[in-house]
């Protein structure tokens, strides 16, 4: 057991260096995750959670294993961790920018394998950098054992400082360029370690600056995949680049080349109707990822009334329209040209809004219009009613990730209640990859009318579709005849194919289908191809509307206000299905088998540290029941803490309408205010369980109050101005995060009383259950929703409460 004193309060420039250590360690991991989003796809940003996770436990791990002689060596080893993170940390970003991985090749058997070894090439470019930061920490806790809140204070203040700088430097910098301008920070670090020869350690530190910026600048070659949607259009001949802006949503690019169109689905008869084709267009892209075409001249639609989203304006004439999206102001154009007498247009995409209004380059903003009301988003909770059209554009789930909120029943149903009587809902969604995800869309739907009060939805939904993409029309009143005939004859002409209408069975025998629309299926070993037109979707229509959806791999629930994803929908169950079929998966589908394989990495590792002490007993020299409370207490922090984090962050992502905002405002302020807790820690050394009992008491009602209150409370405050919603974030946030920072540092003294041994191996435990949990998450929310969250990380802090130990002596 050891013996604790009073002792003197660890003084704050001996704690400035892990300050710095941990503001540079999470700083990169954030800007590593933008140069996945830009270089390849922002999914396999969760390898670097992974990693980094990883090699702060397996520090943990070796700081166990050898405590004595790192506290032997404490005195040149404190400055000398930073300065090697230096090399560490230049040559890591140097192989990852050289590695020649191609993720779209992990989805063909045959080059998979090849591709895993790209995956190992990340973790062993970038597993020493991380490695040396968590050393680097654990090595401040058992020097500084004394005041372990005091330095959990310091690291989690340096990690939340380092997020915001790196969220904040998105906008100044190229993402390409901000892992090598956090690297300065360890070298600042390592100057102001406390050293009997500064000035030597000073200029060691300047030194490797400099060569690790030299290596930098002559052997990295970041790039952006070839395999993304930007690489051909940047070279094409004469393509250029008009205009260029970052941010920390993504790096917007303006696009000028031969290929660019509006991505506007068109009858194949457009010709033969006399429609034009629609005109060139320039492209906007973020992270590499085409979200708009921009008008580079005067909008034109003539070939409006050929595309498929114009079906409700054959209708009704000079129609009153809300119009969600705006396609770049092409859709706009469209509307007007098909006669809308009104139009209110709200734009979620946040650039493209303000490329609307002030233009970009020689994009010009849209044109003035009497019928014409630009609107700000939180004009979908608050404003007009009785439209005759409310739209959703094409390209707007696309275009935005904050846009799949749209698709929950409780948006669908509030849509519904501002149309006319004869009003229509037109949703939109896309059928190139996987039919069944307009089965869902359809299934929502039908839940959005029933909690809407309509008793018999059937009555009110047509699907019309083109080979590409398919649209959901939902109508206030039931269809009546007249109107289904003119659809019908707007879709014949059109040849486009009705999938479902009241009345019309589109899988009858002899009913023709212009476009064929094959099933894909992950329990068979064939994509259901036919030696006939077929048409996937109508084959499901009649038993989701009947409230008899099929059930097997892919998930056609009702997408829900608390489970806002319409993908993936693979089912977890069926993820050995889905790796046998990985090549007929799109790649948002992807998402799940990352996160999957993570979480078994991760699994991996966490048994792997909780074994420890049955391979080194020696080392720790800690009785069964102690070990027993250590492997509960700190893996159930570690799950606990991101859980919630996770769960307020897509909260608060929906509150701002900006996903980057909401995890950047989250993180940054669950970093401080947890540090702020943890400085507060060594208030209760006498009592460590009392202050244990506050604080998981103060996160137990915090959690209640969540769970019953969080989504009406969001749902009241997002019209209030970005500044209030940002306030209130940060006032519900504030004292559910000091109170998730006292256990850590009460549980780290009140088991290092216990034995010292215990102090590196509970940081370790700490780390490899983190890892776990932001895969664990991620796979939860999709499946049971963000409720489940908050009530699994509740669960997790009160097994705390029995898990510390209850006095000295216990074993």
């Amino acid at each position: 057991m050891v013996k604790r004193g009073a002792g003197d309060r660890v003084a704050a420039r001996a704690l400035l260096p892990l300050f710095l250590v941990a503001f540079a360690a999470v700083g990169v991991e954030i800007a590593l995750t933008r140069y996945f989003a830009v270089a390849s796809w922002s999914e396999y940003g969760y390898w670097i959670i992974s990693i980094a996770m990883t090699g702060f436990a397996v520090s943990g791990v070796v700081m166990v294993l050898g405590r004595e002689a790192f506290l032997r060596n404490a005195g040149w080893m404190l400055p000398a961790l930073p300065l090697a993170m230096l090399p560490a940390g230049a040559g890591g970003w140097i192989a990852v920018t050289l590695n020649a991985f191609n993720p779209l090749a992990l989805q063909n058997p045959a080059t998979a394998a090849a591709e895993f070894m790209g995956i190992l090439g990340y973790y062993a470019a970038l597993f020493p950098f991380f490695f040396l930061a968590g050393l680097a920490v654990s090595l401040n806790f058992v020097v500084h054992a004394r005041d372990v809140g005091r330095v959990y204070g310091f690291d989690l203040l340096g990690a939340g400082l380092g997020a915001a700088l790196a969220l904040a430097a998105m906008w100044a910098l190229h993402p390409f360029d901000l892992v090598p301008a956090l690297l300065p920070a360890l070298a600042l670090a390592a100057a102001l370690t406390p050293s009997r020869r500064p000035v030597a350690l000073s200029l060691a530190a300047l030194a490797l600056l400099a060569a690790s910026a030299g290596a930098v600048l002559g052997l990295a070659r970041p790039a952006t995949s070839e395999y993304k949607a930007i690489f051909a259009p940047l070279n094409v001949p004469d393509g250029r680049v008009l205009a260029e802006l970052r941010s920390p949503r993504g790096l917007y690019q303006l696009l000028d080349n031969f290929t660019e169109r509006p991505d506007i689905d068109i009858s194949n008869n457009a010709g033969s109707m006399g429609m034009p084709p629609p005109p060139r267009a320039l492209g906007l892209y973020r992270d590499g990822a085409r979200i708009a075409a921009l008008p580079g001249e005067a909008l034109s639609a003539g070939y409006a009334p050929a595309a498929l989203d114009a079906a409700p304006h054959a209708l009704v004439e000079k129609p009153s329209m809300l119009l969600i999206g705006s396609s770049g102001g092409f859709r706009v154009a469209e509307a007007l040209a098909l006669g809308a007498a009104r139009l209110d247009v709200v734009e979620p995409e946040p650039m493209v809004a303000r490329i609307l209004r002030e233009g970009l380059g020689p994009v010009p903003p849209l044109p003035a219009d009497p019928r014409v009301n630009l609107l700000d988003r939180h004009a979908l909770t608050a404003g007009g009613r009785g439209y005759d059209i409310v739209a959703i554009a094409g390209d707007a789930l696309g275009a935005d990730d904050m846009a799949r909120h749209l698709y929950a029943a409780e948006a669908l149903a509030s849509l519904y209640g501002r149309l006319a009587p004869q009003g229509v809902l037109s949703i939109p969604v896309s059928i190139r990859e996987l039919p069944v995800y307009a089965v869902r869309v359809l299934a929502t739907a039908r839940a959005a009318l029933l909690a809407a009060g309509v008793a018999d939805p059937a009555a009110h939904v047509v699907v019309y579709r083109s080979a590409w993409n398919l649209r959901v029309l939902v109508s206030r009143s039931p269809w009546d005849a007249g109107r289904l005939a003119r659809l019908l004859a707007f879709c014949e002409e059109r040849s486009f194919d009705v999938s479902y209408a009241p009345g019309l069975d589109a899988t009858a025998p002899g009913r023709g289908v212009w476009n064929d629309l094959p099933p894909v299926s992950l329990d068979s070993g064939t994509s259901g191809a036919s030696d006939r037109a077929v048409d996937a979707v109508a084959e499901e229509a009649l038993l989701v509307m009947a409230g008899e959806a099929p059930v097997d791999a892919f998930d056609r629930s009702p997408v829900t206000a608390d489970r806002a994803w319409l993908s993936p929908v693979v089912r977890i169950a069926a993820l050995p299905a889905a790796l046998a079929r990985v090549e007929v998966l799109p790649q948002q589908e992807i998402g799940l088998l990352v996160n999957a394989a993570v979480l078994v990495q991760a699994t991996l590792l966490a048994l792997a540290v909780s074994a420890l002490p049955l391979f080194s007993r020696r080392a720790l020299g800690v009785g069964a029941n102690l070990l027993g409370r250590a492997l509960v207490y700190f893996p159930a922090l570690g799950l606990g803490f991101l859980l919630v984090e996770i769960a307020l962050i897509e909260h608060a992502a929906f509150l701002l309408g900006d996903r980057v905002s909401g995890f950047a405002l989250v993180l940054t302020a669950m970093l401080v205010f947890s540090g702020l807790g943890s400085m507060a820690a060594g208030r209760f050394a006498a009592t460590p369980r009392r202050g244990l009992a506050i604080a998981v008491a103060v996160i137990a009602l915090w959690s209640a109050l969540a769970f019953q209150g969080l989504r009406p409370a969001t749902l009241a405050l997002v019209d209030l101005p970005a500044w209030a919603r940002a306030a209130a974030i940060l006032v519900a946030v504030a004292p559910l995060a000091v109170a998730m920072g006292l256990p850590f540092p009460i549980g780290l003294d009140r088991f290092q009383t216990e034995h010292a041994g215990l102090l590196p191996w509970a940081w370790a435990l700490n780390g490899a259950f983190s890892v776990i949990a932001t895969p664990l998450a991620n796979l939860l929310g999709h499946a049971a929703g963000l409720p489940l969250l908050l009530l699994a990380g509740l669960f997790c802090y009160l097994l705390t409460l029995p898990a510390l130990p209850p006095g000295t002596g216990s074993r």
